[in-house]
């Protein structure tokens, strides 16, 4: 239950991070070349990676067109979307990339539950 949450956190968070950007998403290549500086990553963990962002991009924009503005249904949707995805990508990475990336994902969860209780002051 509560990677679920977290899951939802960094759903939120990613999103929150794309339409702050301009309102523009992060293409699958600019995610991954984050994730090439962040993690090292050779260049084709990041072909790899590149793929898997790719593919879940598509699907995102299908479930968004089929939820109609529907945010509840979105979410529901998107979920198992972005669990598969950071597995898809855990997969890829070498065991000590993995505990990094959780670490990324983890402090992303925290920043953005500090901007929604605290207005990004994280006054708790």
């Amino acid at each position: 239950m509560r990677k679920l949450l977290l899951m939802c956190c960094f759903l939120i968070g990613f999103t929150a991070f794309a339409r702050a950007q301009g309102g523009m998403r992060m293409s699958a290549e600019d995610r991954a070349k984050q994730l090439q500086t962040q993690l090292k990553l050779t260049d084709d963990q990041t072909a790899k990676v590149t793929a898997i962002y790719k593919a879940q991009r598509a699907k995102m924009d299908s479930i968004r067109t089929a939820a109609n503005g529907d945010r509840d249904a979105m979410r529901s949707a998107m979920m198992p979307l972005m669990k598969s995805t950071n597995e898809q990508v855990k997969a890829v990475l070498t065991p000590e990339q993995a505990t990094e990336y959780e670490k990324i994902q983890q402090e992303r969860m925290k920043q953005m539950q500090q901007r929604m209780n605290g207005g990004g002051g994280g006054g708790n």
